[in-house]
């Protein structure tokens, strides 16, 4: 796996051994950098199941000022803080070992509001429309802020969920991206 633009363009980071999680394919996540407009001036990404860490990194990598990174695996989490450190980006850069929902309430404390957040838990786990209900719920979206589901392509998901209008979806080979913005104004 490698970071495809920016800063750190071209640098190889590690998957986690096993078949814990599915890295999102360098294809895949071309695409959707692509589609969210290449390259960022700032705001925060969210990569709540986040495997290696791959579309955060790839997202500070473009211009994103800081990415929380999240995974219950423990061998995620390391093979996280690994890529971290060999990138060189930890001051810009959170990293968490825990449930989904423990740190979505952790954070609505801090005053955290998120730009951009990947979705992409593991396939048979899927609770997408709770955790988008979730960061609306929590205040953890700024206003026009992008949440991208990366899902089976056979999974079906509503064209809105609360103030999330899906705006694109777009299926690579067995992997479907659902693009969604929110807007603080219903």
């Amino acid at each position: 796996m490698r970071i495809i633009a920016g800063t750190y363009r071209s640098r190889r980071i590690q998957a986690p051994e096993g078949t814990e999680t599915r890295p999102t394919l360098d294809k895949v996540r071309e695409a959707v950098f692509s589609s969210l407009g290449g390259m960022f001036e700032g705001g925060m990404f969210l990569d709540l199941y986040a495997g290696s860490g791959a579309n955060g990194l790839e997202a500070v990598s473009r211009g994103c000022s800081k990415a929380v990174f999240n995974d219950l695996s423990g061998r995620a989490y390391r093979t996280i803080k690994k890529n971290i450190e060999t990138l060189g980006c930890g001051e810009q850069t959170e990293v968490y070992h825990m449930k989904d929902t423990a740190l979505l309430n952790r954070l609505s404390g801090g005053h955290i509001q998120f730009g951009y957040v990947y979705l992409d838990p593991p396939y048979s786990g899927q609770k997408n429309i709770k955790i988008m209900n979730m960061l609306q719920d929590l205040s953890l979206l700024e206003d026009d802020a992008r949440v991208i589901v990366e899902s089976a392509k056979e999974d079906e998901y509503p064209a809105d969920a609360g103030r999330l209008h899906r705006y694109k979806e777009a299926v690579y080979g067995i992997t479907k991206i659902s693009y969604y913005v929110y807007s603080e104004e219903e």
